[in-house]
């Protein structure tokens, strides 16, 4: 192996994202901790937000766009009474409304309405693209617009513990944590936003930490400063066997399969979106997904 590989491995990084940084930021840092310009990330978090932010590094950047990263999981806390500009709390406090008479009932009951699937109006401060212009630019430079609703799946909602507070204004607030396990695109600050609209007293997100992402966890996710210590990072066969359905063929069609043909695929993965090939010797071939019953490379590995 030589120096530019052991310096860059290929494979995937599992951060533990720190508040106050993008989500490119950390791919800045980590370009610098990897020693490689080759660093992508599957999907954004939040500035305020903490947790599990996928990094790809060097082949492994192809893997990001296939990651079947439907699903994840947070934990939060929910404070009602109070809404902002940006539904959470790094923006200006837009109104104040006694909270202290709602009740757990209420509660319950405004979170099953938000569960399930539903359609869902992103913040305007979030980075949707409108007619091709971020929202956060139209809403910084004081637009007027809407952003059409969009469908997400709530898979779990659940209220951990209800707290009474008192926010700096003096207004009696309830602060709710929650978890929330919810399809990609989905956003956390949205409902607080909608939770707290319909119990009519407002609500914004006040804390947010994202445990997982797909089957990638947040134990074993690494900080910046233990990458920076020791550059962890998760070989592109385990993340893809990890991520998606595997298939396991013979050297004989492994061959083939790296000469771009199209090898018939088993009918158990019609449906499987893409799927994880491996060689002989567990080698990780490449993604494909069937086509007709045939097999569409995806991203090649070989």
């Amino acid at each position: 192996m030589n120096d530019r590989r052991t310096t860059t491995p290929d494979g995937l990084v599992i951060v533990d994202k720190p508040s106050g940084f993008t989500s490119h930021d950390v791919v800045a840092k980590m370009r610098g901790i990897a020693r490689t310009r080759r660093v992508g990330h599957a999907g954004t978090l939040d500035p305020m937000a903490t947790g599990v932010l996928v990094l790809g590094v060097e082949r492994a950047t192809k893997l990001l766009g296939h990651l079947a990263l439907t699903e994840k999981e947070y934990l939060g806390t929910i404070r009602l009474g109070q809404t902002t500009l940006t539904d959470d709390a790094e923006g200006e406090i837009t109104s104040s409304t006694d909270a202290s008479g709602i009740t757990r009932e209420a509660v319950d009951a405004g979170i099953a309405e938000l569960t399930g699937d539903i359609m869902q109006v992103p913040s305007k401060v979030s980075a949707i693209k409108i007619n091709g212009v971020r929202s956060y630019k139209r809403a910084r430079e004081g637009e007027d617009f809407d952003i059409p609703a969009r469908p997400v799946r709530v898979s779990s909602f659940t209220v951990y513990d209800v707290r009474d507070a008192v926010a700096e204004d003096g207004t009696p607030v309830l602060d709710l944590v929650v978890s929330v396990v919810c399809s990609s695109g989905t956003y956390i600050r949205a409902l607080a936003r909608d939770l707290g609209a319909g119990l009519g007293v407002g609500g914004h997100l006040t804390a947010l930490r994202r445990t997982r992402v797909g089957p990638y966890k947040l134990d074993s996710a690494k900080t910046l400063d233990q990458l920076q210590q020791e550059l962890t990072v998760m070989p592109i066969a385990e993340a893809a066997q990890a991520a998606f359905r595997r298939w396991d063929v013979d050297e004989r069609r492994a061959r083939l399969l790296l000469n771009g043909v199209r090898l018939d695929m088993p009918d158990e993965y019609a449906d499987a979106g893409p799927v994880a090939v491996f060689g002989p010797e567990n080698r990780f071939l490449a993604l494909v997904e069937s086509q007709k019953g045939k097999a569409k490379s995806l991203a090649v590995f070989g």
